[in-house]
């Protein structure tokens, strides 16, 4: 197996991990992954599916569901009648907060195996900035998914 085999396949296994903490927090990853989003400024739901790479049906239903159990309230954008913005509650941020202790703990369990843990952190930084700066490409449609 070469290494990028090997990186794909630790990815994946590290999503299913990091799934499974979230689910002890009673949150889907999807769910997790949304709520995040919504933390980090993302307050539309059309940006929400964009940043996320689904279809806006798929994110509706997401965010029904989290306003459903009081995590996201909608409310309108001041100057404009049409929009829509969701934010967390407090809830919300303390399931946000709970599902992040949660899958940090996983990865630090993991990483308690690994040989330098420090530059796994580090690789695992610079994965996250450059799946950012695709994504920000992506939405700015300088490349496609």
């Amino acid at each position: 197996m070469d290494d990028l085999s090997r990186a794909t396949r630790a990815l994946a296994l590290a999503a299913r991990s990091s799934a499974r903490a979230a689910g002890e927090r009673d949150l889907t990853l999807a769910q997790f992954r949304v709520l995040a989003l919504v933390d980090g400024g993302d307050e539309r739901s059309s940006l929400l599916a964009e940043r996320l790479a689904v279809a806006k049906p798929t994110i509706t239903a997401v965010v029904d569901g989290l306003v459903e159990r009081g995590l996201l309230v909608r409310e309108p954008v001041a100057g404009d009648r049409r929009a829509i913005r969701v934010a967390l509650t407090s809830n919300g941020r303390a399931a946000l907060e709970g599902a992040h202790d949660a899958t940090s703990a996983v990865l630090d369990r993991i990483l308690e195996h690994a040989e330098d843990r420090d530059a796994i952190v580090g690789a695992l930084g610079d994965l996250d900035n450059a799946l950012t700066a695709r994504m920000e490409a992506r939405i700015r449609g300088q490349v496609q998914s």
